[in-house]
Formats: structure tokens, sequence, C-alpha cells
């Protein structure tokens, strides 16, 4: 047992280190760069298909689920790896976007705009500490650490498909109510 808290810790601590430079990226990129003197209209498109990687998440992480509570343990794994797989390429095109784009602000006004804020803002409150979520539910798995898997993943779970849930919602609501 030693030896395996050795290795989680040492894990968790490489976990966090990723984590917070992940975080700290994500930051600069969204509130400390500059915007781009000149935006990249081929990058337009890209909130949309970070609604697309956001909701096909959705789905992996749903049937995930679905597939473990039936036990159908292979059909888990190969879901909950495509769904780590469909959150990264929305974060590599979430921050190729905010590179050539930078920040979309809201214009909408009235009830619409509170509404807004607070999905966004518990949006990114919760992506935060989803990171290493993530990262230490798929360390576990990786570590056939069951119990432990099951310990984080009961956590990690809502929180993964609120932040995508709501990463569609934040992309209907700037095409809907985003209007100059």
């Amino acid at each position: 047992m030693s030896l395996n808290n050795s290795q989680d810790k040492k894990a968790y601590t490489v976990i966090g280190l990723l984590s917070a430079v992940v975080l700290a990226f994500l930051v600069w990129l969204i509130y400390w760069k500059e915007s781009p003197a000149e935006h990249a209209h081929w990058a337009t498109w890209l909130p949309a298909l970070n609604s697309i990687f956001n909701a096909i998440t959705t789905v992996f992480l749903v049937l995930g689920y679905k597939a473990i509570k039936e036990r159908k343990v292979s059909r888990h794994i190969k879901l909950m790896i495509s769904a780590t797989c469909s959150s990264g390429l929305f974060l590599i095109s979430y921050i190729t976007y905010h590179h050539f784009q930078g920040d979309t602000k809201f214009l909408a006004e009235g009830i619409i705009r509170p509404t807004y804020f607070f999905i966004l803002i518990s949006h990114i409150v919760l992506s935060i500490p989803l990171v290493p979520m993530v990262f230490t539910t798929l360390y576990h798995a990786g570590r056939r650490n069951h119990e432990k898997h099951k310990w984080i993943a009961r956590k990690t779970f809502p929180i993964w498909l609120y932040v995508s849930v709501t990463g569609v919602l934040i992309y209907v609501f700037l095409k809907i109510f985003n209007t100059p």
C-alpha cells in the first residue's frame, strides 16, 4: 500500500503542476494576452466547433455513465476515452480561437444578461477544478485502482457534464442574443 501511496503522491504532484500550467495559460490567454490587431477571419467558425465538441463530450459522458451502470466496462472505457479526446479537441480549438480572435463580449440586455453571466461564471468556476479531477479520474482508471477511480469519478462526472452542457448553452446564448 505504501508503494501505491508514493506513486499516487507523485501522480498527484504531476497532475497538480500540469493543471496549474494549463489553467495559468488559459487565464493569461483570456485576460492578459493582447487581442490580435487583426482578427483571423477563418477562426470565426471555431466557437461553433467548440460547441460541437462540447455536445459530443456530453453524449460520450452520458453513454459512458449508462455503460458502467449496465456493467459494460469495456464500452465504458471506450466512451470515457472518447469524452476525454473530444474535450481535448475542444481545448485546442478554444485556445486557437482565443489566440486569433480574442475575447467575445456579451451584448444582450435585460433578464437574459444575468442569466448568461450566471451560466458563464458557473461554467468557468467549475471548469477550474475539473481539469485536475479529470486527470485524477483517468490516472486511477489507468492504474486499475477501481475504488479510488469510482470515488473521484462520482464527483467528476456531474461537474464534467455540467461544464460540457453549459459550454453548448454559452454558444447558443451568444448566437441568439448577442446581436450588436
